[in-house]
C-alpha cells in the first residue's frame, strides 16, 4: 500500500496475531501489502494455481474453504473465514499447493502479502512465527489470558498450579538419620521453626516423615520414650513426586490420600518438601480438608456440603488459570471421593460391608466421569459388575445389590448429581450384571449390534472402576480391548455413527444454530472428539478411557501425525473451557444442577472466543475426515 491509513492499522491490530506483534513489524507488513478484490463466488486460491504465492488477510467479506471445485454448498464447504482471519498458512509454510479451494462467499477484499515477504516476516517477528506454526495453541493461550483476567477479581489467591515443584520448594529439606532420637528431632524442629522432619539413609533416600500432627498423636498422647530412634514413630507411607512434576499433581495427591506433605525426590534422593500451605488455600478451605471431610463424612448432609466445596474449589481454580484438562481431573477426582464415600456408607447401612457379596462387587463410573472429564454439570452414569459366589445365581446376587444401588443413586442425587434420565444407573437391573453377563452384553453389541443400539451403548465403553473389586472391571477392560480391536465391522459402524454428528459450522453464518439460536457445546462440540477418540482407542487396544489419553496413546498404532493430535487436543480443551466457564457462571447466578445446561449463544462470546470456537469446530471436522478416511466412509 502506498500509504498506511490509521484506519488500516487500527483494523489489522484488532486481530490475532497482529495485535501481539511489535508495531514496526506490523507497519513493515502493511507497507508491502496490496488489496485484492474478489466477486462473490470467485476462486481466490486453488490447487490448480500451484504453490501458494501470497498470504491473505480478509479485510471485508467472507471466504469459503471447499473440498471440491464445486460452488459452496452445505455438503462441500468445510470452513468459513471472516474479517480479520488469514489464510492459507499450512500451504505457505510448506511451500506447496493448497489442499482446498478458497472461494469468495460474498464480495470480498483481502490484504495480500507476497510469499517471500511472508517468510521474511516470520523471521522478523517471533509473535507472528509462533502464531503461524502453532495457530490453535496460540489462539488458546491468548484466550486463556483473557479468561483468567475476567476471573482474577473473584480469586482469593493467585498462584499457578502449572508451576513445577522445583519452583515451589522454598528451602533445602531438613532431614535426619533414622537412628536420631525423637528428642533430638523435636529440638531441631523447634529451633528451625519447621513443621516436619524426614529421615533419610546414607544415600539421601527418604525412609519416613514426622510432622507436628504426628507429635500429638504418636508422641504426646501416648507419652512415648523420647530417646528411642525417631524412625519408630515416623510414618513410612511416603508420597513422592519428581521436581518436574506440576503443583496440581501434588495438590491432587494430597486431596486423594489426605497427605499434608509431598516429598520431592530425584533419582531416589530427597531434594525438597512441599506442604499444603506451599501450594494454595481455596477460600480458606484447602484441598486436603475438602477430601478429608468427604472421606470421613457420616451423613448425606456432610456430603452435600462437600459437593458445594468442590464447586467453590472449581471456581477458584478457574480464577487461578488452571488448565481445563487439569481442572476436569480435579473435579472428577473429588467426585470419585464423594461417590465412593456414598457407596461405602450405604453398603455399611445395609449390612453388606464385609460380606462375600460386598467383596465381589465393583461400582463403575461411566460417561464423562469414566473419562475423567466431568464439569460442574453432570448427571449420574454408573453401573455394577459383580462376581457370583459359589452356591448363588446372578439373579440372586442382583436381588441383594439393587436396593443398595437404589439408595446410592438417591443419595448422589441429593449431592447434586441428578438421576440419569436414560436410567443408565446401577439401580437399573440391566446395568447391574455379573462379569460374564457384561461380557455377553458387550459381545452382543460388538458382534451383532445395530447402528442404533451402538449409538446408545457407546457410553458403556468408557467404564472405569471406582469402588470395590476393581479386578473385575480390569478383567472386563482387558477382554474388551482384545475383542473390540479384532472386529472391523463393529468399528466401522461406530465410525459411521460418529460421523452423523457433524460440527455446527455454517455456510451463510459462522455457526449452524439450534433452537433459540443456541449451540450445544457438549453434543456438537465435545462429542465429536470423544466419539472419534473412543474408536481410535478401541481399534488400538488402548485401555485408558480419557479422551486426550486415547488420542495420544493410539497415535502411533493408528499412524496419526502428532501435530494433528496436538491440534485436536487443543481444540477439545478450548471447548471444554467454554463449558466450564458457562457452568461456573450459571452456578454463580444461583442455578441449581438440573437448570444448568451446555447451550450458549455464540453472539454473546467476544470476537476472540468466537474465532477460536470456529477453529475448534474446524479441527473437529478434520478429525472426522481422518476417521472417515480410516474406515472408508
Amino acid at each position: 500500500m502506498s500509504a498506511i491509513l490509521p484506519s488500516e492499522l487500527s483494523f489489522v491490530t484488532r486481530h490475532a496475531p497482529f495485535d501481539r506483534m511489535e508495531l514496526p513489524h506490523v507497519l513493515w507488513m502493511l507497507e508491502r501489502m496490496d488489496v485484492g478484490y474478489y466477486a462473490s463466488g470467485e476462486v481466490i486460491v486453488s490447487p490448480e494455481q500451484g504453490p501458494v504465492d501470497r498470504f491473505l488477510v480478509i479485510k471485508q467479506g467472507k471466504v469459503h474453504g471447499e473440498q471440491s471445485v464445486a460452488h459452496a454448498s452445505e455438503t462441500d464447504t468445510w470452513l468459513e473465514l471472516a474479517e480479520g482471519e488469514c489464510f492459507p498458512l499450512g500451504a505457505l509454510l510448506a511451500n506447496r499447493r493448497v489442499a482446498s479451494v478458497y472461494r469468495a462467499g460474498s464480495d470480498t477484499f483481502c490484504y495480500e502479502l507476497p510469499a517471500d515477504d511472508f517468510r521474511e516476516l516470520i523471521g522478523m517477528s517471533a509473535a507472528f512465527r509462533d502464531f503461524c506454526t502453532r495457530r490453535i495453541a496460540n489462539l488458546l493461550e491468548h484466550s486463556k489470558q483473557v479468561i483468567q483476567a475476567q476471573y482474577s477479581n473473584s480469586s482469593v489467591e493467585q498462584q499457578s498450579l502449572a508451576s513445577p515443584l522445583s519452583a515451589i520448594v522454598r528451602r533445602e529439606p531438613v532431614s535426619c538419620s533414622p537412628e536420631t532420637t525423637v528428642r533430638q528431632v523435636l529440638e531441631v524442629m523447634r529451633e528451625q521453626r519447621i513443621g516436619s522432619m524426614v529421615a533419610v539413609d546414607e544415600k539421601g533416600r527418604p525412609l519416613g516423615i514426622m510432622t507436628l500432627h504426628d507429635v500429638l498423636d504418636r508422641i504426646a498422647i501416648p507419652q512415648i520414650d523420647l530417646d528411642q530412634p525417631v524412625i519408630r514413630v515416623m510414618s513410612t507411607r511416603l508420597s513422592t513426586l519428581p521436581p518436574h512434576a506440576l503443583a496440581h499433581e501434588a495438590a491432587l495427591m494430597m486431596a486423594k490420600h489426605g497427605f499434608r506433605h509431598v516429598l520431592v525426590v530425584e533419582n531416589g534422593r530427597l531434594v525438597g518438601l512441599v506442604s499444603e500451605k506451599d501450594l494454595f488455600a481455596l477460600q480458606r478451605v484447602g484441598l486436603r480438608q475438602i477430601g478429608s471431610a468427604i472421606r470421613h463424612a457420616e451423613s448425606a448432609e456432610v456430603l452435600q456440603q462437600g459437593a458445594a466445596d468442590i464447586r467453590r474449589m472449581a471456581h477458584n481454580m478457574m480464577a487461578q488459570g488452571v488448565a481445563p484438562e487439569q481442572l476436569t481431573q480435579f473435579i472428577s477426582a473429588f467426585n470419585d471421593l464423594l461417590t465412593t464415600r456414598v457407596v461405602d456408607l450405604e453398603c455399611k447401612a445395609s449390612g453388606l460391608l464385609g460380606t462375600s457379596l460386598h467383596n465381589g462387587m465393583c461400582w463403575m463410573a461411566l460417561g464423562s466421569e469414566g473419562r475423567f472429564e466431568q464439569t460442574l454439570n453432570t448427571d449420574q452414569d454408573n453401573a455394577i459388575v459383580f462376581d457370583v459366589p459359589e452356591g448363588m445365581t446372578a439373579d440372586q446376587v442382583r436381588e441383594k445389590l439393587l436396593p443398595v444401588a437404589q439408595r446410592i443413586n438417591e443419595t448422589l442425587a441429593l449431592c447434586g448429581f441428578p438421576l440419569c434420565k436414560g436410567e443408565i444407573m446401577a439401580s437399573n437391573p440391566k446395568w447391574c450384571l455379573s462379569l460374564e453377563e457384561w461380557k455377553h452384553t458387550f459381545n452382543g453389541w460388538i458382534s451383532g449390534g445395530s447402528p442404533e443400539s451402538l449409538l446408545h451403548a457407546s457410553i458403556f465403553f468408557d467404564f472405569r472402576p471406582l469402588y470395590g473389586a476393581q479386578h473385575l472391571a480390569e478383567n472386563l477392560r482387558n477382554w474388551l480391548g482384545r475383542t473390540a480391536s479384532e472386529n472391523s465391522r463393529f468399528l466401522h459402524m461406530m465410525a459411521a455413527n460418529a460421523l452423523r454428528n457433524r460440527p455446527p459450522l455454517g455456510v451463510v453464518r459462522d455457526f449452524v444454530l439450534g433452537k433459540g439460536n443456541m449451540l450445544d457445546l457438549k453434543m456438537n462440540g465435545i462429542t465429536p472428539f470423544v466419539d472419534a477418540a473412543r474408536i481410535f482407542g478401541l481399534a488400538a487396544g488402548v485401555t485408558h478411557t480419557n479422551t486426550i489419553q486415547r488420542l495420544r496413546m493410539s497415535a502411533s498404532k493408528m499412524n496419526l501425525p502428532l501435530a494433528e493430535i496436538d491440534a485436536w487436543i487443543n481444540a477439545l480443551l478450548f471447548i471444554q473451557v467454554l463449558r466450564l466457564r458457562h457452568h461456573d457462571e450459571s452456578s454463580m447466578q444461583g442455578k441449581n444442577d438440573e437448570a444448568m445446561d451446555n447451550k450458549i449463544d455464540p453472539e454473546k462470546l467476544n470476537e476472540l472466543d468466537r474465532r477460536i470456537l470456529k477453529e475448534a469446530f474446524r479441527q473437529a471436522r478434520k478429525l472426522q475426515s481422518r476417521l472417515a478416511l480410516e474406515y472408508r466412509l
